[in-house]
C-alpha cells in the first residue's frame, strides 16, 4: 500500500509567514493594498528561493536557523528586499514593523516572537497527518487569543481527530 509521505512543498508555511508580515505592515495604514500585494508576492518568491534547498519535512527542525526571519538591530535582508519593490527603505520598515521580531518558518509549523522575551505564538500548524485532498483541514491557524495556557489532554485530541 502506498502511503502518502509528508508534504514536500512549502506553500502553506510560506503563505502564513508572508501573510503575517504583510498583516503587520497593513495595520499601520501607511501602505496601500496594491503595495501590499506586490510586497507579498516578492516576499513569497524570496522565501521560496531562500528555502528551496533547506526544507526537510522529515526533520522539521533541521535548518531552522537558516530559515528564521529576524528583525533586531538589522532588518532581515529578505524583508528589506521585498520592501524595496514598493519603495520602502529599512528606516521606514523599522517604523512599520516591530523592532524585535523573530519568525520561525519550519515544515508543519510557523511561529513568531515579538520582543526578545515575548512569548512564542503559533501562526500555522499543520495537522500531523495531512489527508490527501483535504487541504482545508490542515490550515489550523491559531491566533494569540486561542492559545490558552491549558492544552487539552491527549485523549481529547485523539477523540477529535479520529
Amino acid at each position: 500500500s502506498h502511503r502518502r509521505g509528508p508534504r514536500a512543498d512549502m506553500v502553506p508555511e510560506i503563505a502564513a509567514a508572508v501573510g503575517f508580515v504583510s498583516g503587520l505592515l497593513r495595520t499601520r495604514g501607511c501602505v496601500s493594498e496594491q503595495q501590499l500585494q506586490v510586497f507579498s508576492g516578492a516576499l513569497r518568491e524570496a522565501l521560496t528561493e531562500h528555502y528551496r534547498h533547506h526544507w526537510f519535512p522529515e526533520k522539521p527542525s533541521k535548518g531552522s536557523g537558516y530559515r528564521c526571519i529576524r528583525i533586531n538591530q538589522r532588518m532581515d535582508p529578505l524583508i528589506s528586499r521585498a520592501a524595496g519593490h514598493i519603495g520602502l527603505s529599512p528606516p521606514q520598515l523599522y517604523q512599520l514593523l516591530p523592532s524585535e521580531l523573530t519568525l520561525w518558518v519550519d515544515p508543519y509549523e510557523v511561529s513568531y516572537r515579538i520582543g526578545e522575551d515575548g512569548s512564542i505564538c503559533v501562526l500555522y500548524e499543520a495537522s500531523s497527518r495531512p489527508q490527501p485532498g483535504s487541504y482545508g483541514g490542515m490550515l489550523t491557524c491559531k491566533n494569540q487569543m486561542m492559545l490558552g495556557r491549558a492544552s487539552p489532554s491527549k485523549n481529547y485530541i485523539m477523540t477529535v481527530s479520529s
